[in-house]
């Protein structure tokens, strides 16, 4: 099914499982053309039929069908100050971006394909400073918009906040704030699990819409908390 509608198949899930026990760049070069057909390929498929979807339901951000510079991330890694010096991901990362992405940290929609730990993305992971304080700031003078948009229901049954926490409170603010919890975050991101088999075929598109949609007043007060219009 995967095959036939031109997204990822049980081939996408076997190159990055054979990729992840072989992570050279000699290895990766050489099986270039399975790479383009199984794993590139079908993820510029995707997103080019996601954007008419996204431009409904959330104008302002883009999906871009690019090898370079679009929606879908480099399969290099950048291993210059990483533990790990494996160069190649062994993961397909697609990420619609804000439109003023470039020039400010601004919320995203993120899918993430890798065997046994696929999942859905949305909101900010590793803000910089400015928009992490911005955030932090929304939240604790509009706590009562805030857990009305964490707490949605859409966004709650299909989303978890994930990330790092501060372990005291973040400068300016009391231990007693009752908001401590969420102004301790590092990152503003909601994860939702897929498994394997989600990924694969027709309904991909469906469930990503769906799903991100239903994260509207998450991503909705990430966007005013930092600026950036929805």
């Amino acid at each position: 099914m995967g095959q036939a509608s031109g997204y990822f198949s049980q081939q996408t899930l076997a190159f990055l499982t054979e990729l992840y026990a072989n992570n050279q760049r000699q290895w990766f070069n050489d099986r270039k053309p399975r790479y383009e057909a199984e794993v590139r390929g079908p993820a510029l498929d995707l997103i080019a039929s996601f954007a008419p979807r996204l431009a409904e339901f959330a104008p302002r951000f883009q999906a871009l069908p690019k090898k370079v510079g679009g929606s879908l991330m480099r399969p290099y890694r950048d291993t210059r100050f990483a533990k790990d010096k494996s160069p190649i991901k062994t993961n397909v990362g697609i990420q619609f971006r804000h439109d003023l992405g470039k020039d400010v940290h601004a919320p995203g929609y993120y899918l993430h394909v890798e065997p046994g730990q696929c999942f859905l993305g949305v909101g900010l992971w590793r803000p910089d400073p400015k928009a992490l304080a911005a955030i932090r700031d929304a939240i604790d003078r509009s706590h009562i918009r805030w857990l009305a948009a964490r707490d949605d229901g859409e966004f709650c049954t299909r989303f978890t906040l994930q990330g790092n926490s501060l372990v005291r409170p973040p400068k300016g603010y009391d231990k007693d704030n009752p908001m401590l919890a969420d102004l301790k975050r590092k990152d503003y991101i909601g994860v939702m699990p897929l498994r394997d088999e989600q990924v694969l075929g027709e309904g991909l598109l469906d469930l990503m819409e769906e799903a991100f949609e239903g994260a509207d007043p998450f991503m909705r007060f990430l966007c005013r908390a930092v600026g950036v219009p929805f």
